[in-house]
């Protein structure tokens, strides 16, 4: 089954966390999670599921996305991917951080660790943490054990609130390593995964874009029309540029890909803005506030969008090429 015909029978409205976990433990069981890996050549399909999961839901598709992530790391590590529904947590605020100590065989988490999507749903969590020498390391834990426990706090957002990205507590929770210190991050599939994201947005910036070619397509309004140009614009621009990072990636998969990755984000993101833009001066409050599906989809997707971090981002890419040139 692929994920159209699968979508067709899923309903539309995922009203909470647990409708999220049944609809991504569905696909798991369908196979639906089997992505190629960045680099292997299918890079661009990688990115096309990625992108219609995020135009059917955003809150879905950042467990899927997770998930996803984590059996591609496991791969990309030389490790067989686990069964069950993972998290991939890798956020690292300085108030919520993962300590892990290694005894004999035994590996033991404590701490906390935030901005955990989707936890109360799913089955393990492959999450960074920092061992006695101060390395980060990534490990796999089971959530369903001793020691965890999955709170109700750090989340209050509205956009995306499905996903209840909650924080987690570790107390004497036994964990697994996976890889060495500092593979998490050195590893060419970081930067690859990241492009990732940007194909996420693109997939709701894209629903989105639909509406508004709907609407046009039945009546003749010439400021509509306008509008669908701009769209139009700017999503190709952004197709453009994803498609050219798949080349990119599978013709060097072991190249470092911050560049490629920085500069495709950059771009995806302008894009999802216009749309939110444009689409709204369109169409006016009517799909706001009468299409249940796209509602959620433009609430979800400015948060979504903050996986980015702004100007922050952007003074990173600018210091990678403020040395270079532009050329055709």
């Amino acid at each position: 089954m692929d994920l159209q015909g699968f979508f067709q029978r899923q309903p539309t409205d995922y009203v909470d966390t647990q409708a999220l976990g049944r609809c991504l433990r569905a696909m798991v069981e369908a196979g639906l999670d089997q992505l190629p890996l960045p680099g292997s050549g299918r890079t661009l399909e990688r990115f096309q599921r990625l992108a219609e999961v995020g135009g059917h839901d955003l809150g879905l598709c950042k467990l899927y996305e997770g998930h996803t992530d984590a059996l591609a790391i496991f791969r990309q590590l030389g490790l067989s991917a686990p069964s069950g529904t993972w998290g991939m947590w890798a956020a690292e605020p300085p108030q919520a951080r993962a300590l892990v100590s290694t005894q004999g065989q035994r590996v033991t988490l404590n701490g906390r660790k935030a901005w955990c999507s989707g936890a109360a749903v799913l089955s393990h969590g492959l999450i960074t943490a920092w061992d006695e020498q101060g390395r980060q390391q990534l490990v796999a834990v089971a959530l369903d054990q001793p020691g965890v426990t999955i709170t109700f706090e750090g989340w209050e957002a509205v956009g995306m609130q499905a996903t209840a990205s909650v924080q987690v507590l570790f107390e004497n929770a036994h964990a697994q390593a996976v890889g060495n210190p500092g593979d998490y991050l050195q590893r060419p599939g970081f930067w690859q995964g990241g492009i990732g994201i940007a194909a996420c947005w693109y997939g709701a910036a894209q629903s989105i874009g639909e509406r508004l070619r709907r609407h046009c397509a039945q009546r003749d309004e010439p400021h509509a029309l306008a509008h669908l140009g701009a769209v139009d614009s700017a999503l190709h621009g952004a197709a453009e540029v994803l498609r050219a990072s798949a080349r990119a990636i599978d013709a060097a998969p072991l190249d470092d890909a911050e560049l490629l990755a920085r500069r495709a984000r950059a771009v995806v993101e302008e894009a999802a803005e216009q749309v939110i833009r444009h689409v709204g001066r369109a169409l006016g409050a009517g799909p706001y506030c009468q299409d249940r599906q796209f509602a959620r989809l433009i609430a979800d997707l400015p948060v979504f969008l903050r996986q980015s971090h702004g100007e922050r981002d952007l003074a990173a890419l600018g210091q990678k090429i403020h040395t270079g040139t532009w050329t055709l």
